[in-house]
């Protein structure tokens, strides 16, 4: 938060304070280009992991049949956005620990580490609790009146996964703190665990007992509860720099939590929310005025599903090197090198830019050759082409400062800007821009009428207001103000 001013002297006591942060204590990097090295490409392993974790319960349980498909992929976008929320929790532990390990501090750093796990355990608990008891009223909220065996296994599916909760926050966590101390192998391989884990125990009750969306639950508990076991017990090496010492002797530092919620409730309402605005323009996506022509919408529909897919695939070095900026910028702001700081930001968003950019020119020329892997009809590999190549030019040129930058200014303190900024850029651009883009007409009004290329158009807006905002924001330095420990 701010510091408050109180009169002149108080000001003056201010600005000293903070030209001292910006004075190098030391002339040597806190970070050499191995350490950046062996923090990021694990991370870019872990991501591609993930990614594969929820795609592999999907393809798997395609021998049930389509209901117990459908039934998963639905629930697949609430697990989604639990994830997030967990994430973000845990983005805020790790901002925090790294500013104290910058500083040297390790006693606080272990202090504020044990404090997070206790948090999100009790936040997911309470999520699992509240999913377990509504959980067909969710599902009917978010998802309207659908097919009674899609809701069967959707139900089946929803409860597994949400007594997966705590586990999952636990592993979000713990990997997050390994990341605090530039240790990325942890999580790259506990990832690669949880998929063998996932996939063996898929195998065993989709295909050998015939469990359809009840085995991929199980799956996904299974390997979740493997994960949190293997990082706690880690944390709790005599090696580890965050030793967790007394785990289960509950101690709770109110100041401490308060730091971590500083950063993780405007980040979980950021991720939060993007992802409810995502089921939004899906469910538009849905209902475009197509005529009597609902081929038409179903094509939409799946190359949308396409599009995301393949485009999910190029963000992965921007988020991974977005993780790693938590860390760097976490510790040189811990470590009063603000300098060092915006010199690291610098050299890792060149880094973003370049491998991102390698990938959107490979996709710009593939995309024709990529959607017909996908047993698409041919409107919709159309469509997936069209808004995959305009993808390609919008991601090289501005999603690197809409997603990664941020993390800069969240590891400095600066979480409540980016979230003001995410909240409004997706709700003014995303949302209302994709009605006036895609939509033939919004209650009678003529419209744009460009209907997938619409919402994608709004999509690219939002990303350009974002990045517009973060980078003068960080160039104004505003975020070297901020003082969260």
């Amino acid at each position: 938060m701010y510091r408050k001013e109180k009169g002149v002297e108080m000001e003056e006591q201010t600005q000293v304070k903070c030209a001292e942060r910006e004075q190098p204590t030391q002339n040597k990097p806190l970070f050499s280009r191995q350490m950046l090295i062996r923090l990021i490409i694990p991370l870019v392993i872990e991501q591609f992991l993930l990614m594969s974790v929820g795609m592999a319960d999907t393809v798997m349980v395609t021998t049930a049949g389509e209901a117990a498909v459908s039934g998963v992929s639905l629930v697949d976008n609430i697990n989604t956005l639990m994830l997030q929320i967990f994430a973000a929790l845990s983005t805020g532990g790790a901002v925090v620990v790294s500013q104290y390990l910058g500083r040297k501090e390790s006693h606080h750093a272990k202090t504020a580490a044990k404090q997070l796990l206790y948090a999100v355990t009790a936040l997911s608990s309470v999520i699992m609790i509240l999913c377990l008891i509504f959980r067909e009223h969710l599902l009917f909220l978010i998802f309207g009146s659908i097919n009674d065996d899609v809701m069967e296994s959707a139900v089946v599916y929803f409860i597994s996964t949400a007594l997966a909760y705590p586990f999952m926050a636990l592993y979000n966590a713990g990997a997050a703190l390994f990341r605090s101390m530039g240790n990325s192998k942890v999580s790259m391989f506990n990832s690669l665990i949880v998929n063998i884990v996932n996939i063996a125990v898929n195998a065993i009750l989709i295909f050998g007992f015939g469990m359809g969306s009840l085995g991929a639950g199980i799956g996904t508990l299974t390997s979740r509860i493997v994960a949190a076991v293997i990082i706690l017990f880690l944390l709790q090496h005599r090696d580890c720099v965050l030793r967790i010492e007394h785990m289960f002797r509950p101690e709770f530092h109110w100041v401490m939590v308060r730091r971590i919620l500083t950063i993780g409730i405007p980040t979980g309402l950021e991720n939060g929310l993007f992802q409810v605005g995502k089921l939004v323009v899906l469910s538009l996506i849905t209902s475009f005025d197509a005529g009597v022509n609902l081929a038409v919408v179903g094509s939409a529909v799946a190359a949308n599903a396409i599009a995301n897919s393949v485009a999910g695939v190029i963000n992965v070095p921007g988020q991974a090197i977005g993780l790693a900026m938590v860390t760097v910028v976490g510790q040189c702001v811990g470590a009063q090198q603000l300098d060092q700081a915006v010199r690291y930001t610098r050299k890792l968003m060149i880094l973003t830019y370049l491998s991102m950019g390698t990938m959107a020119v490979i996709l710009f020329f593939g995309a024709g050759w990529l959607v017909t892997l996908f047993n698409l009809s041919a409107p919709a590999a159309a469509m997936a082409a069209q808004v995959l190549r305009w993808n390609s030019v919008f991601v090289l040129l501005f999603w690197p400062m809409s997603f990664t930058l941020p993390n800069a200014l969240r590891a400095a303190g600066d979480a409540m800007f980016t979230m003001s900024v995410s909240l409004i850029s997706m709700f003014t651009c995303r949302i209302v821009l994709s009605y006036v883009l895609g939509a033939d007409a919004v209650f009678g009004i003529p419209m744009m009428g460009l209907h997938l290329l619409g919402v994608w158009i709004a999509m690219f807006c939002d990303w350009i207001v974002r990045a517009t905002l973060f980078l003068i924001r960080f160039w104004r330095g505003k975020w070297k103000q901020i003082q969260l420990i």
